[in-house]
């Protein structure tokens, strides 16, 4: 009978970034802004290396995926989040919520293996440049994808599963712009101790495997850029992978402020910040390094803007 008394939460609040109306319009052009060269800088770099048959390697390969999970991964957070500053009161429903956070952390999970599948591509490339065409074909390209989106898909069904089994029957305020499972598993009035400990393992094993294969790779290709000779050699073996450890660095070190660090030792302020970071920020972020750092991209955009001026 006691349980009559509860009432099922149907909608979460959203408390946002903030409370202030002034700072709500300049919030909300400045992350209109990084949404749109999100979208176009990440869109833009799929369709560039879909139609540059000099792009056409594992490595670009796999870049054209990261671009397709960055844009989809900021689409996740960009549109609810510039709807909720023009409303009084930011809600989402139940359901929104589950499919919001189911789809965060399959692409937050996917990307992680990609990064981690680019860490081999380069040691290939690098250490074993003879065996390179032979080992990373397009076969094993395209598994090497399809094993990073499953492992996704496997690691948020895992937590998504256990949040639908929870009773949310009491306060429904979430201090945050987005669902989140730590903040979720607090509002619940149901014992979320499996839920915590799966959250754990499975965030701990995929963050190891991941992070591990990209030092370990990355200490190999280390290791056999110093034993090139000539300062051209290893300049140009060390510029292939410039881009990539600039994004793994971003990535890794956004993840573990907002995951792995005590929540004892940020306030929740700063804690918003960083989810901006790694939910806005580092896909705009992406598509530019990849741009700004590496020649072939910057010489297949020129030869596209060049095609343009061509006359029919």
């Amino acid at each position: 009978m006691a349980d009559a008394n509860f009432t099922l939460v149907t909608e979460f609040i959203l408390l946002g970034l903030t409370d202030h109306a002034e700072l709500k319009v300049v919030l909300f052009l400045v992350f209109l802004l990084i949404y749109i060269v999100s979208l176009v800088g990440n869109l833009g770099m799929f369709l560039l290396i879909q139609v540059t048959p000099k792009l056409q390697t594992p490595m670009y390969h796999f870049l054209s995926c990261l671009s397709l999970t960055d844009a989809c991964y900021s689409s996740v957070f960009a549109p609810r989040m510039l709807l909720n500053f023009f409303v009084e009161r930011e809600t989402i429903s139940f359901s929104a919520c589950i499919v919001q956070y189911f789809s965060f952390v399959s692409l937050l999970t996917a990307e992680a293996f990609l990064l981690a599948a680019m860490a081999y591509d380069r040691y290939m490339a690098i250490v074993n440049p003879l065996l390179y065409t032979a080992a990373m074909t397009r076969i094993v390209c395209v598994v090497l994808v399809i094993a990073s989106c499953v492992g996704g898909v496997i690691n948020s069904l895992t937590h998504t599963i256990g949040l639908l089994k929870l009773s949310f029957c009491g306060p429904n305020v979430i201090r945050h712009f987005f669902c989140d499972l730590p903040l979720l598993l607090k509002l619940s009035c149901s014992d979320a101790s499996m839920n915590e400990l799966l959250l754990l393992v499975f965030s701990g094993v995929i963050a190891v495997i991941t992070f591990m294969t990209v030092v370990v790779s990355y200490i190999f290709i280390v290791a056999a850029i110093l034993r090139i000779r000539s300062a051209a050699g290893r300049h140009k073996a060390f510029s292939t992978c410039a881009s990539h450890l600039t994004v793994v660095t971003l990535f890794y070190g956004s993840v573990r402020f907002s995951y792995i660090q005590p929540s004892s030792q940020y306030s929740l302020e700063q804690e918003k910040v960083v989810s901006v970071f790694y939910t806005l920020v580092i896909p705009m972020l992406n598509p530019l390094i990849y741009t700004l750092r590496n020649k072939e991209v910057k010489d297949a955009m020129k030869k596209v803007k060049e095609m343009k001026h061509i006359p029919c």
